[in-house]
């Protein structure tokens, strides 16, 4: 697991008013929560966090919280976007504990699609039915994603959830609740090869005439 720190600045003003003026000067309000420790409010750097918030890490990843010289691990829980500018204006931290299990959603990365048998065939569609999975550990366990190997991928076949490989000591919960959780992750169908055959009087054999009426 590799390990992200981001930098951030306690702050004392609060309120809606208070975020508004931080926002106007490039800043982002965040709070810190979870634990036995209260809640706590910090700011940071708009630009900064925006290139961070491009990678894939900055959401699935333990993340290193520095808040004034003082560490805490954290993972993102929540993420507030302006509808239409490239801006950020509220993000929620969730404390983790070392020793406590958590859950988070892990993206799924798909290998060797194109070279698959399924992959080099024009006629199959490769549809992934997720792209990422809640999985339960330790926060020492969490992967940055789970890699799916579809190298030997051909028509008809179907992976499960069941069937991901995880790093040790990661489950995914939603198996421990039956079978029918056990949901499909990559599908390998015939598509749509050609034209449906049209219906009668439209193209084809004519359709036949009604017989006349007495």
């Amino acid at each position: 697991m590799s390990e992200h720190t981001i930098k951030a600045t306690g702050r004392s003003d609060k309120g809606k008013g208070a975020s508004r003026r931080l926002r106007h000067a490039s800043g982002i309000p965040a709070i810190i929560y979870g634990g036995s420790t209260e809640p706590k409010q910090i700011q940071l750097d708009q630009e900064k966090i925006w290139v961070a918030s491009q990678n894939e890490w900055f959401y699935s990843s333990i993340l290193s919280l520095d808040v004034d010289g003082a560490v805490e691990s954290v993972l993102l829980r929540d993420m507030q976007r302006h509808p239409f500018k490239q801006q950020i204006m509220h993000l929620d931290f969730q404390r983790v504990n070392a020793n406590e299990t958590l859950r988070a959603s892990v993206p799924l990365h798909f290998l060797n699609q194109d070279t698959s048998p399924a992959g080099k065939t024009a006629e199959v569609v490769v549809a992934h039915e997720l792209n990422e999975v809640e999985v339960s550990c330790l926060p020492k366990d969490l992967p940055e994603f789970i890699e799916i190997d579809l190298a030997d991928l051909k028509l008809g076949d179907v992976i499960h959830l069941s069937d991901l490989k995880l790093p040790e000591g990661v489950e995914i919960p939603e198996l421990k609740l039956g079978k029918e959780h056990d949901v499909a992750v990559v599908s390998a169908k015939l598509g749509r090869t050609g034209q449906e055959e049209p219906a009668p009087g439209e193209g084809g054999e004519a359709a036949a005439p009604e017989a006349p009426k007495k």
